[in-house]
């Protein structure tokens, strides 16, 4: 007799991964791209960048109202002190070096702290927090927990998902605005006279520019803060101690 026809179900590249690519595509913010060559990465899966655009076109309405429904967390003074690392290719005599700008904003005064190295490694986030706190004269309000320079410095430490503008967005669009504004197209002497230039434009423009956001230069809505970060009390920097081994000859030479 007759047998009712049924559409074949075509497998894709896609199957048994519909909760990762809601999340990738949630945490990069409908990035197709950058969830195509996660999807290379991660599962072997190599595919063109329509195919990944047409599989998650129905996730971008919900990620418009999202957007639209974000509410911006403001904090008090002297509660946070936002902290990243941008990397940017700077002139430095007759060479162009790569350099990690390291960036501290304090949440309330959005005022900033810029340091630049050659490395991006612990020392260097040490290094960072630890001038943040000499410029602005401490650290965040004391909430001790983590490792070992937050109970030191007594501030709580906390991680935010990378690519994440909802979790540490002052400091990420200020990070973008000492790319753009302090160091894009300049050159520089010497590293001596780069580090001045970022320690002049940080007090000179930075600092005294009308924020997009609060209406105020960082400076002046600083004044409300001071009084709000915790004293530094004359305490030392936090001493770095790594342990080595090392097997030596009978003369002991190393």
């Amino acid at each position: 007799g007759p047998v009712v026809f049924r559409k074949p179900e075509r497998r894709t590249a896609f199957d048994g991964l519909e909760d990762w690519l809601r999340e990738r595509f949630f945490r990069h913010g409908g990035n197709a791209d950058v969830i195509r060559q996660e999807l290379a990465a991660e599962h072997g899966i190599v595919i063109g960048l329509r195919s990944v655009e047409l599989r998650v076109q129905g996730w971008r309405r919900e990620l418009a109202a999202q957007k639209r429904a974000t509410v911006r967390f403001e904090t008090a003074p002297g509660r946070q002190l936002q902290i990243d690392f941008g990397e940017a290719r700077v002139w430095i005599g007759e060479e162009r070096v790569r350099v990690h700008v390291f960036v501290a904003t304090l949440g309330y005064s959005r005022r900033v702290h810029v340091r630049a190295s050659l490395r991006e490694r612990q020392a260097d986030w040490f290094a960072g927090m630890e001038g943040a706190f000499l410029a602005f004269g401490g650290p965040p309000i004391p909430l001790v927990r983590g490792a070992m320079i937050a109970r030191y410095w007594g501030f709580k430490p906390r991680a935010c998902a990378p690519y994440r503008a909802r979790t540490k967005g002052k400091d990420e669009r200020g990070v973008g605005y000492v790319k753009r504004n302090a160091i894009a197209g300049r050159r520089f002497a010497s590293w001596a006279a780069f580090e001045a230039h970022l320690e002049h434009w940080t007090r000179e423009v930075a600092d005294q520019r009308i924020h997009g956001t609060t209406g105020i230069a960082p400076a002046e809505r600083f004044s409300e803060e001071a009084d709000a970060l915790k004293p530094l009390g004359g305490r030392a920097p936090f001493g770095q101690l790594r342990d080595l081994v090392r097997k030596v000859q009978a003369d002991c030479a190393v």
